[in-house]
């Protein structure tokens, strides 16, 4: 399992790290990959809603639109009005009358949850310095997950929220914590990346908690969803993490809290 763990992400991380630094738009095809993928996984917690495939398309396809929507902001309200309309009227007519609005909001809750929300990840790399900004993310939330990950298996004892996730413990949360603030002092002080927006260490350190915080929000979410539906993975495309939500659950979150911190205060 371990093994597996470690070769994933051997794979993995430097494909990432490449197509941030080439940006788009290798960039914004990875994560047209992951939403896509990141949105079939979550229908498919929902068996009634699998079952239907043309609301699955249609699902993907919005998720998609939104992901990519940085792109094309000015006609993001049009489109968000006509896939509302278009679903609604598709779900009525596919649908039991009793089971109409629940598919619709599923559908629409994997849409938001999963292609808005990793929109802001090219919101993020579109920003002046971006692909800093895209990396000190990143690599931030990886060394929360790595730091939680492996403090938690040598040293947690106690249970940070048996109820959602019982694998989780404070003595993990806190090694996250800690390697989140390392990581995000480091990577905030290479030019190379920053070369307009320099950090101040305090600066660093507190968005190194804030990256910390919303990332281990974004895991308990998806720990939520999975305890929810009954499922212990939410799919197993990536050895040794299980899905692709399984392995991103903890980006979820934070690409929208770094966006708007940057915006807000750099």
């Amino acid at each position: 399992m371990l093994k597996q763990r470690i070769f994933t992400a051997a794979v993995g991380v430097p494909l990432i790290i490449l197509a941030v630094w080439f940006g788009d738009p290798w960039f914004s095809l990875l994560i047209a990959a992951v939403v896509l993928l990141g949105t079939f996984e979550f229908y498919h917690t929902s068996t009634d809603l699998t079952k239907r495939h043309p609301l699955t398309y249609f699902g993907l396809s919005w998720a998609l639109v939104l992901a990519l929507s940085p792109h094309y902001a000015n006609i993001l309200p049009i489109v968000m009005t006509a896939a509302v309309v278009i679903s609604l009227v598709w779900l009525l007519r596919l649908s039991p009358q009793k089971k109409a609005f629940y598919d619709w909001a599923w559908l629409v809750a994997g849409v938001l949850y999963v292609g808005w929300m990793l929109s802001y990840w090219v919101n993020l790399r579109i920003l002046e310095d971006g692909k800093g900004w895209v990396y000190l993310a990143l690599l931030t939330t990886f060394a929360n997950d790595t730091g939680a990950f492996f403090v938690g298996r040598a040293w947690g004892k106690h249970k940070l929220a048996s109820a959602i996730s019982p694998g989780k413990t404070w003595e993990g949360a806190l090694g996250g914590f800690v390697s989140a603030i390392i990581v995000a002092v480091a990577i905030s002080k290479i030019p190379v990346f920053f070369s307009h927006s320099l950090l101040e260490y305090w600066q660093a350190m507190l968005l190194g908690c804030l990256i910390s915080l919303f990332a281990q929000l974004g895991d308990l979410v998806e720990s939520l969803l999975k305890r929810n539906m009954g499922v212990k993975e939410s799919g197993k495309l990536l050895p040794g993490h299980g899905g692709i939500l399984d392995r991103f659950d903890s980006l979820i979150f934070v690409g929208a809290m770094v966006y708007y911190y940057v915006i807000w205060t750099v």
